[in-house]
Parts: structure tokens; C-alpha cells; sequence
């Protein structure tokens, strides 16, 4: 497993699990899968619902904790400074850990720079090694790191062949920010999968395009965390290790960028994001 090293020093894996809209059961299943083939990155989040979850897929894994990098996020209703540190003390508690390797806010509403305080407090109380942003644009991004003393060390964002952010990964590297790409398959499009090109590609190495395309983010640099509960796509997303894409193979596939996003916050998402209403967090299973 290859890994970024981070400005705080921090090795990060590549290649993730992403557990967005994973039930508990199959959250639980998949991240022991992951783990046991040789994952060493979960990604999840307080409204992802199935943090304590991902604890008990860990637990059932047998890989000891310290060797899993286990990231998360704060949902805005949980910004206000006093909400941000009780909300960092749940999800520890909701993950069966004393700590979290990198914490995210999610989603730039409301009083974010009151959470950053919080998630900074955090750090230096032993509580979260590595902050992060997730889905922060260039302004938002300057409020945090002109307020910050703890600097942002990665930034979350859709990133995949038809969405490649050039100009947000030259942005974040000239910051010493890690871009790591959530829906890095484009959300299993089967238009994008199907891409000529990247067919093309897939068949002279001899690999799938879901492959193809994780090889071409390591390539490029990025984190990637696709998401899947099927044991044969976790096992296939990680088997890209041992081949290459040439500098032409690179060249077309960046010429595929669209800058098309298939993420639309859904409504009862953006009225919690947006009105602030507030999810039962540890309700959930």
C-alpha cells in the first residue's frame, strides 16, 4: 500500500474504504473484508450513521487499531464550539477509540471556524492526530487557514475522470494540503466505466476500468476512497499495485475532465446542512 506523507508528518494510505450510505451490517462486513485484505484507511462520518460500525468491522478484522488510519467528520449542527468538542468526544466513543487519525468538517455551513477551534483543542489533547476539510471551496478554505494555528492536512472533495480538479490539487499542494477524491469512480457511472479510453486502457493492461482509474489517481497523487460492500469489488479495487500507466495513457485520460459533478445534496441532506436541523447521532446502531 503505497501513502502520502502528510505536512504534519503523517503516513496516509492511497487507497481508502469509503463508507458512505453503507448500512450498519454492511458497513460492518465490508470493513473487516477491507482490513483483512489489506486496507489501512476507513473513511466515514457522523451522518454516514454507522460509525460504531465501522468499530466492530475493525474489531472483527484482528488488524490491531494503531495500524488503521480511521477518519471521520462533524456535520455542521454539531459547529458551535461547545457542540464541536462534545460531538469529537461522542464519535470516539462511537468508534471504541481513544483517538481519531483525521477528522473532517464536513460540509462549509454555519460556524466552522468555531469547530476548528474545537478540532485544534482536540489535537492537542491527544484526541485527533490530523485535520482536515471536506467540500470547502478556495475562499472557505483562506478563512480556515488564516484563522487556523493547526493547518488542514487533507481536503475531501468528488474528484474522478469527468471531475479532475487541476487547478484545486495545484491550489491544495501548493498548501501542503492532500486532495483525497471521494466517488473516485465517478459513483460507478457506467457511462464513465464504459469510457472508451478507459476500456482502452483497462484491456492493455489487462485490468478492470474501476482499476484503471484508481492507478490513475495514486498517479496522480491523490487519495482515493471508493466505496463498495461487495467483497470481490474491495479486493479488486486494491489489486492495482502492480502495474503502471505510461505518460501517454496519463495524457488521455486527463483529456476525458468535463467537470461534471454527480453529487446533488439531496433535500432532507440540505435541510440539515443548511436549517441546521439535527440528526440523532448516537441513535444509530
Amino acid at each position: 500500500m503505497s501513502t502520502i506523507q502528510l505536512h504534519n508528518g503523517m503516513a496516509m494510505p492511497t487507497l481508502g474504504l469509503g463508507t458512505f450510505r453503507l448500512s450498519p451490517d454492511d458497513c460492518e462486513r465490508a470493513v473487516a473484508t477491507a482490513l483483512e485484505c489489506g486496507y489501512r484507511l476507513v473513511d466515514t462520518a457522523n451522518v454516514y450513521m454507522n460509525e460504531r460500525a465501522v468499530a466492530r468491522g475493525i474489531a472483527a478484522s484482528g488488524v490491531p487499531r494503531e495500524q488503521v488510519v480511521v477518519q471521520t467528520k462533524l456535520w455542521p449542527t454539531c459547529y458551535r464550539r461547545a457542540d464541536a468538542a462534545a460531538a469529537i468526544d461522542a464519535t470516539l466513543r462511537r468508534l471504541d477509540t481513544d483517538y481519531v487519525d483525521v477528522l473532517l468538517l464536513h460540509q462549509p455551513a454555519g460556524r466552522y471556524l468555531e469547530a476548528w477551534d474545537a478540532m485544534q483543542e482536540a489535537v492537542g489533547a491527544g484526541k485527533v492526530r490530523t485535520l482536515g476539510l471536506s467540500n470547502f471551496d478556495a475562499r472557505q478554505l483562506h478563512d480556515v487557514m488564516t484563522h487556523a494555528d493547526v493547518q488542514p492536512a487533507v481536503m475531501q472533495l468528488e474528484c474522478h475522470p469527468y471531475r479532475q480538479l487541476e487547478s484545486a490539487q495545484w491550489l491544495l499542494e501548493g498548501n501542503g494540503i492532500a486532495l483525497q477524491a471521494w466517488y473516485p469512480l465517478g459513483h460507478g457511472d457506467a457511462r464513465l466505466l464504459a469510457d472508451p479510453t478507459i476500456v482502452r486502457i483497462a484491456g492493455h493492461h489487462g485490468r478492470t476500468p474501476a482499476q484503471v482509474v484508481l492507478r490513475w489517481h495514486v498517479q496522480s497523487h491523490r487519495i482515493a476512497v471508493p466505496g463498495s460492500h461487495d467483497p470481490a469489488h474491495i479486493r479488486e479495487n486494491l489489486a492495482i499495485g502492480d502495474f503502471e500507466l505510461d505518460e501517454y495513457e496519463m495524457d488521455d485520460l486527463a483529456r476525458l475532465d468535463r467537470d461534471r459533478a454527480y453529487f446533488r445534496m439531496p433535500g432532507p441532506l440540505r435541510r440539515v446542512a443548511f436549517t441546521m436541523g439535527r440528526p440523532d447521532f448516537d441513535a444509530q446502531p
